[in-house]
């Protein structure tokens, strides 16, 4: 069993709901990008007590909780790591629509459930980095780029103006 699994099986123990992102979500859409560790997000806030965790710790594993304070986009951070395995970060998001996100997750095969290819091009833009829109822009080269163009059209009128100006300067 992976560490992935562990992280995983426990937040589905709790039914804390989540969804996998980043890079590994791009590999399931077809888009080989390496980075080491894995990316999970939930919007559930239970995952910030240690408690959740001990399971983990017990067998080895690391547990770093860091919360976001009020100017981080982001609610916190769980990295968890343990020897020979590739560390996992527990995103936590803080709005409505990262929460809508990991609602609308497709179920993974043989994996967590996936943030669909809409949710994964709004993650990427609100994250707003120079490789966050390159992800955006190979998202694009997809079979279905006008649907999924659309699709993206119609959230973003409700979500940040950076957002909006990150999406402009992907399709640029």
């Amino acid at each position: 069993m992976t560490l992935l699994d562990e992280v995983v099986g426990l937040l589905a123990a709790d039914a804390i709901p989540h969804a996998l992102i980043g890079a590994a979500a791009l590999a399931v859409r077809g888009i080989a990008r390496s980075t080491f560790d894995i990316d999970l997000l939930t919007t559930d806030r239970r995952v910030f007590a240690p408690e959740r965790w001990a399971p983990l710790v017990r067998t080895g594993a690391t547990v770093d909780i860091r919360h976001g304070d009020a100017e981080d986009p982001l609610a916190g951070v769980i990295r968890i790591t343990s020897a020979g395995a590739r560390p996992v970060d527990v995103i936590v998001g803080r709005h409505a629509w990262q929460g809508r996100a990991v609602a609308r997750a497709e179920p993974g095969v043989d994996a967590p459930p996936v943030v669909t290819a809409v949710d994964l091009v709004l993650l990427k833009l609100y994250a707003g980095g120079t490789q966050d829109l390159w992800d955006v822009r190979e998202l694009l080269r997809g079979t279905d780029a006008e649907a999924l163009i659309d699709a993206v059209d119609r959230e973003l009128r409700t979500l940040p103006t950076a957002m909006r100006a990150a999406w402009s300067t992907a399709r640029a």
